[in-house]
């Protein structure tokens, strides 16, 4: 089987090879994340957005309240797209949505340490976060109150993005915070995907009442690594394995494994 991600396109400079969380330090990550081209794009129309906020500047109270809304509403439309539309069932029936899907979590969720595909993809990720602040902020405080929302949605998309990062990293995090949001993350991708869909923030999955613990869930999901996309379902809605070369199976670490050893099988083979 071929690689899951061979169609991605590769990028020059240090983004020109693929990069594994679980082979990373935090310096690797610290270079590689401020060089990914998503990041760099929020961190410029964040830097825009503030211009045009001193251009045209909300009263102090309307830019807090921007702000604040801003806090409270990423969270949660966070949650409602990760539960209802990356989970869904949906996306990969069609032939003009599977692809979409496969690319901002099927490929995420096979796996999970894949640093390119962590990343939200630009042309989902900037719509949805200018829905979710600039009409609000407008409200708020007019151009200059969308302009401090909008700035304020891609600042947390970064801060977001990197320890989204950080949690996939091979370590165990000495801050209890921290480790408390890697080992709820952690159980959402290799124990249970139905849950715990929050990244920083898990006040939505208790309102919803889908947060647990993984005492909680004794039994282990079979769709953890596919989110239901199986061979089975292939047959009859095959886009996504058709760009996946197949539906990978097992633990990702035991598939890459598997896939070094077919490589060097092969390399071998070629060499006699």
């Amino acid at each position: 089987m071929k690689s899951v991600f061979a169609e991605h396109t590769k990028r020059a400079g240090i983004w020109s090879r693929n990069h594994y969380l679980d082979r990373m330090t935090l310096k690797d990550l610290a270079v590689a994340y401020f060089q990914y081209y998503a990041i760099q794009a929020y961190l410029l129309l964040a830097a825009v957005s503030i211009g045009v906020a001193i251009w045209s500047p909300p009263t102090l109270v309307q830019g807090a309240v921007a702000v604040v809304f801003a806090l409270i509403i990423y969270p949660l439309a966070w949650y409602l797209l990760h539960r209802y539309v990356l989970h869904s069932q949906w996306m990969y029936k069609s032939p003009l949505t599977a692809k979409t899907w496969k690319r901002i979590h099927y490929d995420h969720h096979q796996d999970p340490n894949h640093l390119e595909v962590l990343f939200g993809a630009l042309y989902t990720t900037l719509p949805t976060i200018a829905i979710a602040t600039i009409p609000a902020g407008w409200l708020i405080g007019g151009v200059g109150g969308a302009a401090v929302c909008f700035a304020a949605g891609l600042i947390i998309t970064c801060f977001y993005e990197f320890f989204h990062c950080i949690q996939h990293l091979s370590y165990k995090p000495k801050n209890r915070w921290l480790a408390d949001i890697k080992r709820r993350h952690m159980a959402h991708h290799f124990h249970d995907e139905d849950g715990n869909f929050g990244i920083t923030s898990f006040w939505p999955d208790h309102l919803f009442g889908t947060f647990y613990e993984r005492e909680d869930r004794p039994n282990k999901s079979p769709t953890v690594f596919n989110l239901g996309y199986t061979d089975e379902v292939a047959q009859k809605y095959p886009w996504v394995s058709r760009l996946s070369g197949g539906v990978a199976k097992g633990h990702p670490r035991q598939r890459a494994a598997a896939n070094a050893g077919n490589n060097a099988g092969n390399s071998g083979q070629d060499a006699a």
